[in-house]
């Protein structure tokens, strides 16, 4: 049965470079009111890999080694109706839009918008695109794989490499750290 579901806060700070955008949390992430929560997400093994994010740290302590590294998170919809967490059971119709717009426009060191699968790049196309401004520097817009466990077709070394595009926007970052390393 579909519910209607509302999403998670975003982990964004004032610095940020890149900013992460999923679809819309699963009922896993929802449930915990953590973003990525499912145990066979590779999202945080990634983060591990390319951002120096201690992978056995708390939660807490990831979000704020993110954020430290110029790092956000959020996603595209704050609100819709959708039975289980499969981006394809979001009824067409149902979604509301976070205010990413006016949290996009205020992030001045903005340089890419990353999305997390397809769905979030279609999702952001349709619902902020349209009402984004021009905005005062270049923000790339690059569509990864996504890091769920529905795509598992896709192994961590493939996504690893495939996220690593990132590495130029995160290199010289202002917190001393390198951010998104590129895999040799």
């Amino acid at each position: 049965m579909e519910e209607v579901l509302t999403g998670l806060p975003p982990v964004v700070a004032s610095d940020c470079r890149v900013l992460i955008l999923g679809s819309m949390p699963g009922a896993a992430s929802i449930q915990a009111s953590r973003y990525y929560a499912h145990p066979r997400n590779r999202f945080w093994p990634l983060m591990a890999a390319l951002a120096d994010v201690p992978e056995e740290a708390s939660y807490g302590e990831r979000l704020v080694a993110l954020q430290r590294g110029g790092i956000g998170l959020w996603d595209v919809i704050g609100e819709c109706r959708r039975a289980g967490s499969l981006d394809s059971a979001i009824v067409r119709g149902s979604e509301r839009a976070n205010a990413l717009v006016p949290l996009i426009v205020s992030l001045g060191q903005l340089r890419v918008i990353a999305f997390n699968g397809a769905t979030a790049a279609s999702l952001f196309r349709r619902h902020v695109e349209p009402h984004l401004p021009e905005l005062r520097q270049p923000v790339q817009r690059i569509a990864l794989p996504s890091t769920s466990p529905a795509h598992a077709a896709m192994g961590l070394e493939a996504l690893r490499e495939a996220w690593s595009v990132l590495a130029p926007w995160r290199e010289g970052s202002a917190h001393g750290g390198t951010g998104l390393r590129a895999q040799a």
